[in-house]
């Protein structure tokens, strides 16, 4: 089985799909998958791509045009390949649909994983340029995969409201567990309750400010900090900073600014809590980082982590700012040995069904089925 999976970049500054792309690449890899993924290199030497020198990337001197990415190099590197299956990630660009309509002259099955591009919300933005791309190319190129990919139930029924009618297999983003990032074994001295994400509207961090002057208005006397971890919009941020001092947070709220790497696994160990409000996330990855350094986590119902309630380990609400002032004042008032036991129960959630490795077999036995060398897997949904 050879398998190429395509991608237009894999710069960290792509976010979520090139981390989590590079992630199953690099499962696949271990599990010792025959898989290979083409991207193009950066325009910009200073630009990080991700799995640049590993075995299984194929790379090609950026060459993009138009808007839309046109790429010589790409579509040079997909005519003369010799794949058994191939498999395009997002959509919107010319990478992902020379990928589907490569696959369809050489008479080869393609897989086609969106990353939460065919949500509601995600169709709204720009669709005066999204509707002539559908109509010339991505309409055909979904109708047509062998398979859909979606990362959670919640995409998967998106995907078929969209329309598509074709198989569709539900695996999640694969969770890296980076070493030293260890369960923590004591509880944070100081109840600091965090966020940590991209700086955008779409967030709704405003709505955790909110919740915490609505529970201190409700009488809640247990001192707490908040920590605002990220960068993205300056006039969202201005934004937030404004709402602390009109709310009365101002000694409360704290902008850390960018974290990666130690430190944001060290930052997400010493929270409380951490809080994702935001109104749309397809997955949601910091989810996950935070839950296997033993944190818990509150994520609003746009985000598929109904497993927050099932398995004790967070909350999965609205986001409004009442209910995030309650979860605020139940998550304070939860003693350690309570928050040590949610933190192992997240930990454990995220060792037994998102471990990279786990993942990375559930993507093979899925090329397998479409190649007719096995089974249709249990997390394969068809009409």
């Amino acid at each position: 089985m050879k398998v190429l999976q395509t991608i237009p970049s894999l710069q960290v500054s792509w976010g979520g799909p090139s981390t989590c792309t590079c992630d199953l690449l690099e499962g696949l890899y271990d599990v010792n998958a025959n898989v290979d993924l083409l991207t193009s290199d950066a325009a910009c030497a200073d630009d990080v791509v991700l799995g640049k020198g590993r075995p299984w990337m194929k790379l090609v001197e950026h060459d993009w045009k138009t808007p839309i990415a046109l790429s010589k190099n790409i579509k040079s590197f997909l005519s003369d390949s010799d794949y058994d299956l191939y498999h395009a990630n997002t959509i919107w660009l010319y990478t992902s649909h020379i990928t589907c309509d490569t696959a369809r002259k050489k008479n080869s099955p393609y897989v086609l994983s969106p990353h939460g591009m065919l949500y509601p919300t995600a169709l709204k933005v720009k669709p005066w340029k999204k509707w002539p791309m559908r109509k010339l190319w991505f309409d055909k190129d979904i109708a047509q995969a062998n398979c859909l990919h979606a990362t959670c139930e919640q995409e998967m029924k998106y995907i078929r409201e969209f329309g598509y009618k074709g198989p569709i297999a539900v695996i999640p983003n694969p969770v890296v567990f980076p070493e030293g990032v260890d369960l923590k074994t004591s509880a944070p001295s100081k109840k600091v309750l965090g966020y940590l994400g991209r700086l955008h509207p779409i967030k709704k961090v405003e709505n955790l400010l909110q919740g915490a002057s609505l529970a201190l208005g409700k009488g809640c006397d247990i001192p707490f900090s908040i920590d605002v971890m990220g960068k993205g919009s300056d006039d969202y941020e201005r934004f937030l900073k404004n709402e602390a001092v009109r709310l009365g947070l101002e000694g409360r709220v704290n902008f850390v600014g960018f974290v990666q790497g130690r430190e944001k696994y060290e930052r997400l160990a010493n929270i409380w809590t951490l809080f994702v409000p935001s109104a749309q996330e397809n997955f949601g990855m910091i989810v996950p980082e935070a839950l296997i350094c033993g944190t818990p986590v509150y994520a609003s119902l746009g985000t598929p982590w109904g497993e927050l309630n099932d398995c004790g380990c967070g909350w999965w609400k609205d986001n409004s700012p009442e209910t995030i002032a309650e979860v605020i004042i139940k998550s304070l008032h939860k003693s350690d040995d309570d928050i040590l036991a949610m933190g192992i129960r997240g930990r454990s959630l995220m060792e037994e069904k998102y471990e990279q490795h786990k993942v990375a077999q559930m993507m093979v036995d899925l090329y397998n089925w479409i190649l007719g060398k096995g089974a249709k897997p249990e997390f394969v949904y068809e009409l």
